[in-house]
């Protein structure tokens, strides 16, 4: 047997002890393989998570203390100077990426381990050579866009040093979506923990040495080149050099790139309309806002990455699960992958959302200090959005991809990038900010309604809109008493956050499996998936716990489907 099949047969024994100890013996191979998956995704989901936690924690730090060295104004800057960069950026990948994770998913399923240096190979190629051109663009074109666009001419060499990200960029998410497609998300994690080490000590470090908000995009350049030059360390070591030796031509690495291309183009154009639309809003926003609006902006952008802790860690995660599954012949287990997900990825995030919500005062006070005053205004608009996953957005989109219908998300984009044009003229020249916040949030809404219908007709696959209503009501439940008992205090706001935080969880674990947003089942397959990782299996195992004896007090011997 070889060793991949060691590792499979391995993966199937260790999931069937692990289902005959929790007591769920399943009938069907079809909950087997689901389980057998989600622990797969679990495991990666919780390694990303680890790298986004951490490296989220640690930029944390460095974007407090330069929000504290920078005055507003210069933070504005700062975030103004960035937008140009973003927005070129997004015509570097094509879909390369995705596809990147794609196909090396796809040939490790079908034992092709010959096909993955060339697909690799041709996706760094390819990355490299886009990058570098929009790079070059971006530093010529620096000076006319500071002062014939945003009128701030001082932002010129901060333009023009935020180009370099372009290059550095492209290629370390080519990188990390081939540590996505071998599912090895832990190498993700390193180069996501490099570059926030990097910016952290040098972004503030530059700033004391007199450079100001300039000093603050040298260090975030600078760590994005780190992360890249690590993230090719660790590609090569860690999984090219155990590959087959595999002589990859220039014939191969073209056809390679055309299948790509196919694949990655209409997956592409939805980035770029999405993301244009996003960089749309921030040069409207620099048009009509005033530096230190932005700068408040800008800093409630930064604790709504906190929410990244869930979303990109399950959305990373998801693609190459789908991808692994054939929407033909595998129909009630890519309903199952899609059920499941929909719902565990609510039952964290909307709460977590909630919670970002009432404690945005304490949080930005806090951290940043008082200066900042519109922005625990902003970031409670600003994460609403997320609430939207009970309807399984970011299941569907992770589906789409995984299953290659590309060509309907570049759709969804369009959709969405109509009614946010609009929306951007109407809401932003008459509320600033705001309307960017509000455009944002409702420009998404049509596609993300028709998408679910979409995958429905075509794959049969939907929500549970009972477990969704009920982990909204769940985290509401806990949200509304937190909020209160937090304004009525009259004390430091770091204790109002201590204080808010211990409440909300009190409540939240004792109403899920109450109302049965968490049933008996849901903890058995968290248990599961989340088993065999130490330390972090007891930690995670608390909760379930409680959940679980609350749920059995309840309900007693009733049996929770």
């Amino acid at each position: 047997m070889s060793a991949r099949g060691k590792s499979t047969a391995s993966q199937t024994f260790d999931t069937s002890i692990c289902l005959n100890r929790l007591g769920v013996k399943p009938e069907w191979r079809l909950m087997e393989k689901s389980l057998e998956m989600g622990i797969t995704s679990a495991r990666g989901s919780l390694h990303l998570f680890l790298g986004v936690a951490l490296s989220t924690v640690i930029m944390a730090v460095g974007t407090i203390v330069l929000a504290r060295l920078l005055m507003p104004a210069e933070y504005g800057l700062y975030t103004v100077a960035l937008a140009p960069s973003l927005m070129i950026g997004l015509f570097g990948d094509w879909g390369i990426s995705s596809a990147i994770t794609k196909y090396t998913a796809c040939a490790r399923v079908e034992n092709k381990e010959e096909d993955i240096r060339g697909i690799i190979a041709a996706g760094l190629i390819f990355e490299a050579m886009a990058g570098l051109a929009l790079s070059l663009i971006s530093f010529f074109l620096a000076t006319f866009i500071a002062s014939a666009i945003f009128h701030r001419p001082e932002s010129t060499p901060l333009i023009s040093f935020a180009s370099f990200t372009i290059f550095a960029n492209s290629l370390l998410v080519a990188i990390q979506s081939s540590f996505a497609g071998f599912e090895r998300m832990e190498l993700s994690s390193i180069t996501m923990i490099c570059q926030s080490v990097v910016k952290t000590v040098a972004s503030p470090l530059l700033v004391l040495l007199g450079l100001g908000a300039l000093g603050a995009m040298i260090g975030y350049t600078v760590s994005f080149l780190a992360a890249t030059i690590i993230g090719v360390v660790v590609l090569y070591f860690a999984l090219l050099r155990s590959l087959k030796r595999t002589q990859v031509n220039r014939s191969q690495i073209y056809r390679t790139l055309r299948a790509m291309l196919r694949y990655g183009v209409p997956l592409s154009a939805s980035t770029i309309v999405a993301g244009f639309q996003l960089q749309f809003y921030s040069f409207m926003m620099a048009f009509y806002c005033d530096n230190v609006t932005i700068g408040n902006y800008q800093a409630a952008n930064n604790f709504a990455v906190l929410l990244t802790f869930v979303t990109v860690p399950i959305s990373t995660v998801l693609f190459p699960a789908f991808a692994k599954v054939d929407p033909k012949n595998e129909q009630e287990l890519l309903r199952t992958i899609f059920t499941s997900s929909v719902k565990y990825t609510a039952l964290f995030l909307v709460p977590a959302t909630m919670g970002v919500m009432i404690l945005a005062k304490p949080m930005v006070s806090s951290l940043f200090g008082e200066t900042y005053t519109y922005a625990p205004y902003f970031l409670t608009l600003y994460v609403i959005s997320n609430l939207f996953t009970v309807f399984g957005g970011l299941s569907m989109r992770s589906l789409l991809a995984g299953v290659g219908e590309t060509k309907v998300i570049m759709k969804l984009s369009l959709l969405t990038l109509i009614f946010g044009l609009s929306l951007a003229f109407l809401l932003v020249p008459a509320f600033g900010v705001v309307g960017v916040i509000l455009g944002n949030l409702f420009a998404g809404l049509p596609s993300l309604f028709w998408g679910l219908h979409w995958v429905l007709r075509h794959y049969h696959v939907k929500a549970e809109v009972k477990s969704s209503a009920k982990i909204l009501l769940a985290s509401t439940l806990a949200a509304l008493p937190a909020y209160l008992i937090t304004n009525a205090l009259r004390t430091s706001e770091w204790v109002r956050l201590v204080i808010g935080i211990t409440i909300f969880l009190a409540i939240y674990i004792f109403t899920a499996p109450t109302i049965g947003a968490v049933t008996q089942t849901d903890i058995n397959n968290l248990r599961a998936m989340f088993s065999g990782m130490g330390l972090l299996s007891k930690l995670i195992n608390i909760p379930l716990t409680i959940a679980e004896r609350i749920a059995k007090s309840v309900f007693g011997s009733k049996k929770q489907l």
